[in-house]
């Protein structure tokens, strides 16, 4: 059932991006630093999309790899703690009494 679902939703997404590409196939001129090309619309907006997602995958690296880094210095934290519980809780207990 999930797999038609996902079947589904591709079609969906496909069908909006053939339309989304038919509606916008007009030419429009691209100005870069190196130059100029004419491209569609539709091609101009995708790769802005795919460049803006770089930029926000770029800009979030630091913070993911922190994140990693401080998650691996809590898991060695927590294996110690759990060494020594389990050692505390082999010494046998003596009694006063």
């Amino acid at each position: 059932m999930l797999r038609l679902v996902y079947l589904l939703l591709a079609l969906f997404v496909i069908i909006f991006g053939v339309v989304f590409a038919v509606l916008n196939a007009e030419s429009v001129q691209l100005n870069y630093y190196l130059g100029s090309a004419e491209l569609p619309l539709s091609l101009v907006l995708v790769l802005a999309m795919i460049f803006g997602a770089l930029l926000g995958i770029f800009a979030s690296l630091s913070f993911i790899i922190g994140s990693r880094r401080s998650a691996s210095k809590l898991k060695r934290s927590v294996e110690v703690a759990e060494k020594e519980i389990v050692n505390l809780r082999n010494i046998p207990i003596k009694d006063k009494h």
